[in-house]
């Protein structure tokens, strides 16, 4: 099993948004897992103006052939208009979890069902 298989997505997003962002994309199979790490305080220019919010920051774990639908889902979901998420490539890693990474994501190829209670 090979890093590059894997890529990780940083997001952060306001806290009320994160369960059902986090539960649609994990039982999309479009990730393996996202760690949530609470009390992040954010400083930014939005607007013309400096802004400071608390967020939940998302540490993302799927795989790079299906990361761009990751992506994709994760835009559509988030409540900002021009969130955050990048993509940093994995260099290395326990074998074993790389591997459950790629055996938790659904392939590209495989259409996953829409979960979320929008639909």
């Amino acid at each position: 099993m090979s890093s590059e298989e894997i890529s990780v997505l940083l997001s952060t997003a306001p806290k009320d948004a994160v369960p059902s962002l986090v539960k649609t994309l994990v039982e999309e199979k479009l990730v393996a897992c996202i760690n949530q790490v609470n009390g992040v305080l954010s400083t930014y220019h939005w607007e013309g103006k400096v802004c400071e919010d608390e967020e939940v920051l998302l540490i993302i774990k799927t795989t790079t052939r299906g990361v761009e639908r990751c992506q994709a889902r994760l835009i559509e979901l988030h409540p900002y208009t021009v969130p955050e998420v990048l993509q940093l490539p994995t260099v290395g890693g326990n074998p074993s979890y790389l591997k459950w990474v790629v055996d938790s994501v659904a392939s590209p190829d495989t259409p996953t069902e829409n979960h979320s209670e929008e639909n």
